[in-house]
């Protein structure tokens, strides 16, 4: 993957985001554009939120059940289609699928020219999904398809890459020329979305330690347990993790506090969850208890949830 090295003028071309949905609560950017040349990885604010050799933005989704709802993709500017790809399961990637999908990691996808050596690609679109054929010519306004679980990703999610006359470009820093701490003002965004170094994407409550799957798929989190629950669990799914982040989990009934941990994480991790709770030992009170995840950074708080169960 080769960054774009020559200066580009925002007027070339402009962004609008391509995911129908609030980045800043129902969806999020959970990579962006490699700009280190080596074996190491770094986004635009010289942060880990990517991987090494990736080429693109990252749009994903918070679970599989939003997934299945339904997310419309949009063009991220006017253009002429020059390809689309259907016709791949919505799967998560696993080593056993490689062979299935060799050749074809965007999975389910569509491609557009906007002129002026400019063309996007996006990638992972839902199996069925895709609404346009080569030759078409589309607006901001005109649904591609959705977004999916196709081709090598674990988690649903657009991937858009840029290109201007072959060559990746960054669409947040599009110079390419990164300068620690000081981020570009350059954008190719008509009104750049917000970087989230990180943050929490749910809170839920379940009578045991989820398996991550489920909180994946959106399915591990409960609005009643019983009185008899064997444990009450409060738990958060949280992107962009770093070493040392701590994470408090609380949870509140009517007489106060239940619980209140913290844990501290030992490595950068993409996506994780944690949980913590406490074993029935009488019927749990009749109420409902709170359940507060705070994600905490070089002593301040960077993203904060609360999530309600109820106890008949």
């Amino acid at each position: 993957m080769i960054l774009a090295a020559s200066p580009l003028a925002a007027r070339d071309i402009l962004l609008t985001p391509p995911i129908a949905c609030d980045l800043q609560a129902d969806c999020y950017i959970q990579q962006y554009v490699d700009h280190d040349s080596s074996d190491a990885a770094m986004d635009f604010r010289c942060g880990p939120l990517t991987y090494n050799t990736h080429s693109g933005t990252d749009f994903a989704l918070r679970s599989i059940a939003q997934m299945d709802r339904g997310v419309d993709v949009k063009p991220a500017a006017p253009g002429i289609v020059r390809g689309t790809r259907d016709g791949m399961s919505d799967q998560i990637y696993t080593p056993e699928l490689a062979a299935d999908i060799d050749g074809q990691d965007c999975g389910n996808g569509v491609a557009i020219d906007h002129g002026g050596g400019w063309s996007t690609q996006y990638c992972h679109l839902k199996q069925g999904s895709i609404t346009v054929r080569s030759g078409d010519r589309v607006r901001l306004t005109t649904v591609l398809g959705q977004v999916g679980l196709s081709g090598r990703t674990q988690l649903p999610h657009l991937h858009m890459t840029l290109r201007k006359d072959g060559k990746v470009v960054d669409p947040f820093d599009p110079d390419g020329q990164i300068t620690f701490g000081t981020p570009s003002t350059e954008t190719l965004w008509q009104e750049p979305p917000p970087y989230r170094p990180g943050g929490i994407l749910t809170v839920g409550f379940a009578d045991a330690v989820p398996d991550f799957g489920d909180v994946i798929a959106g399915t591990a989190s409960a609005d009643i347990l019983g009185p008899d629950a064997p444990a009450l669990v409060v738990f958060a799914h949280i992107f962009g993790g770093q070493e040392a982040d701590i994470i408090a989990l609380r949870i509140d009934g009517l007489k106060g506090i239940v619980m209140d941990e913290t844990v501290i994480l030992e490595k950068d991790q993409a996506q994780l969850f944690r949980a913590v709770g406490k074993r029935h030992r009488v019927d749990w009170d009749s109420g409902s208890y709170t359940g507060t995840a705070r994600l905490i950074r070089n002593e301040q708080v960077i993203s904060t949830k609360q999530s309600v169960v109820r106890i008949p």
